[in-house]
């Protein structure tokens, strides 16, 4: 297949991009690119490519914008029931640690997730990564963690092998069972620490090759915060999860400054996120090395909260930056990444440019999928989109409407 005639082919060619070279988008005018199977074979102009690959079959892109699919670097987006009640709380005064500690947020999802089946699971699920898909995001990273025992945790990561097997939506699985101190080990953290190390780890390294054998192994994930897991206990699961062969995430500095981006830094985890606490000497960390900040500009627009990612920091310091969604049931129900580029743009003043690569090569890069996901190049796997702009400035400078007119995933072509 040769899609031609784009107004703009962003190709974000040339790998992830570090500090102040964010937002390289490879614009090719007029362009053009092909590909075979799943794979593409060619980008260029539309007038040299039509002429090299006279029989392949063509669309017309119509003079709109050309990019590759967008890549979800950080989502909790399988979980059970929903807590509308809790936005309402929340408006009344209360703090999301506040409703924790009462018992509600997060475990209330887990009550909902303990006692649904992995039939419903699926169901709940599927509508919203339908939803994601329509809004242009072709991989997303998708973690457990509402479970919080390791059979429920194993009934989520079978929920998601499920659904990525039936697509189109490909998933990045993470194992999340140190979201938060499991309700019955309320009080006892260090005993709840020791079951996801010697208990939960170790039927998760034994499970996953017999359930995923085709899958790469899943990340491991601790929300290392106040009222979460402290910097020592987040130490020691990410620890053992890495010598069992297990890659790395953590949940850093959402609100308050604990050092996990430095330990993320110095573990070589693939990514740090949410990062609105982060100190100078953490950003130096992170800056340091390849470990991706990922910026989460819906949980806090969630929250009605003011302080963003100090994306500009990031960049000065030569950090590899990208954006997420957050999908959740708590704080950011959002399964659009149109969103969090406006928000970016506003808050963390990224421009489109470099929002656009921050939710595309870079995220690519949080999920360690930057050999094959996140630009228009040849070898890698074809995810596109074409909207229905001609200028891609429209991404960030629109929001609340879908500029996605049609999805490509895998050469696969699925109109919106």
């Amino acid at each position: 297949m040769l899609i031609h005639s784009a107004s703009q082919l962003l190709t974000l060619s040339g790998g992830p991009q570090r500090g102040r070279a964010l937002g390289n988008l490879g614009i090719i005018p007029n362009g053009a690119v092909v590909w075979q199977d799943e794979q593409i074979v060619a980008v260029g102009e539309s007038e040299a490519l039509r002429h090299a690959f006279p029989d392949e079959p063509q669309m017309d892109a119509g003079g709109k914008v050309v990019m590759p699919g967008f890549v979800d670097p950080h989502t909790h987006a399988i979980w059970a029931g929903d807590r509308s009640a809790e936005f309402e709380m929340r408006l009344q005064g209360k703090s999301y640690m506040e409703i924790m500690a009462a018992g509600g947020g997060i475990f209330s999802t887990v009550r909902a997730t303990r006692t649904s089946s992995l039939e419903s699971i699926v169901r709940q699920t599927r509508v919203r990564l339908w939803n994601m898909f329509n809004y242009g995001t072709t991989t997303a990273e998708i973690k457990t963690g509402y479970g919080l025992s390791t059979a429920t945790e194993l009934r989520m990561l079978q929920a998601l092998l499920a659904l990525d097997k039936e697509g189109p939506l490909e998933i990045v699985p993470t194992f999340l069972g140190a979201h938060a101190i499991a309700p019955e080990y309320e009080g006892q953290p260090d005993v709840y620490t020791d079951l996801i190390c010697n208990t939960m780890l170790t039927v998760l390294q034994q499970w996953w090759p017999h359930n995923a054998p085709y899958h790469a192994m899943p990340f491991v994930d601790v929300f290392c915060e106040t009222g979460a897991f402290t910097l020592e206990q987040s130490r020691r699961i990410l620890t053992t999860a890495r010598e069992m062969g297990f890659p790395l995430k953590i949940h850093a500095d959402e609100f308050d400054n604990l050092g996990g981006a430095s330990l993320a830094a110095e573990l070589e985890a693939a990514s740090a996120d949410h990062l609105v606490k982060t100190s100078a000497e953490d950003i130096a960390a992170l800056g340091r090395s390849d470990t991706v900040a990922v910026a989460l500009p819906c949980t806090p627009f969630g929250l009605g909260e003011a302080e963003y990612t100090p994306a500009q920091a990031i960049l000065e310091a030569d950090g590899l930056l990208a954006i997420a969604t957050d999908c959740n049931p708590g704080t950011a129900w959002c399964e659009s990444m149109q969103f969090p580029l406006a928000l970016a743009c506003r808050y963390m003043r990224l421009t489109p440019a470099q929002a656009i690569a921050a939710a595309t090569i870079n995220a690519a890069a949080a999920i360690q999928r930057a050999d094959r996901l996140g630009s228009l190049e040849p070898g890698k796997q074809a995810d596109l989109l074409i909207l229905s702009v001609d200028d891609y400035r429209h991404l960030g400078y629109r929001f609340g409407s879908n500029l996605v007119q049609t999805v490509i995933k895998k050469g696969h072509i699925y109109p919106v």
